[in-house]
């Protein structure tokens, strides 16, 4: 039974990583460095709905693989840890116990983390790695707004597949 339970995680958390390929590489809005998407939409419901492992791997895994699909492969590595980090954190912290509900106080930490996460993960490992620290600190704002939007209808699609699938609750991981 065990190898079953096995083989729908990695099924599901293939099908999660592909569904924040899409959302990544759907609506691109070109930066400096980069381009803003929507790929924190997926990252939050995925966290909030299904787990931090599920999120950890889709997340980092998903949007390295549009990165590397899109022709901005020098980000991969950094979309990888940055992502997937954001999304293991966002799940760590909404993940609650039973029956219980995630209070307002543990969304509002969420999000400022998520925020966090993104816009100075981007930030210092761009700087260090791939541009200047004038130039990653101008990609600031844009990560603030994504990563911001992302986790709002995140949680919103979340609560919205919850709400018409509740087995859905059963699958974290």
């Amino acid at each position: 039974m065990q190898g079953n339970r096995n083989a729908l995680k990695v099924a599901m958390v293939s099908v999660l990583t592909a569904v924040v390929v899409v959302f990544t590489m759907v609506v691109r809005i070109p930066t400096a460095r980069g381009y803003l998407n929507l790929c924190d939409v997926a990252i939050c419901f995925i966290a909030f709905t299904f787990g931090p492992w599920s999120a950890f791997i889709a997340a980092g895994l998903g949007t390295a693989l549009a990165d590397l699909i899109s022709g901005y492969a020098q980000w991969a590595p950094i979309s990888f840890v940055v992502h997937g980090v954001e999304g293991l954190l966002v799940a760590l912290i909404v993940q609650k116990k039973g029956d219980a509900t995630v209070s307002v106080g543990r969304k509002v930490l969420a999000a400022f983390i998520c925020i966090a996460t993104v816009s100075l993960g981007y930030f210092a490992l761009s700087a260090l790695f791939i541009s200047t620290v004038s130039v990653a600190a101008a990609e600031i704002p844009g990560n603030i707004a994504q990563s911001a939007v992302g986790f709002a209808l995140g949680l919103v699609v979340s609560a919205a597949v919850k709400r018409a699938y509740p087995p859905v609750s059963s699958l974290t991981w």
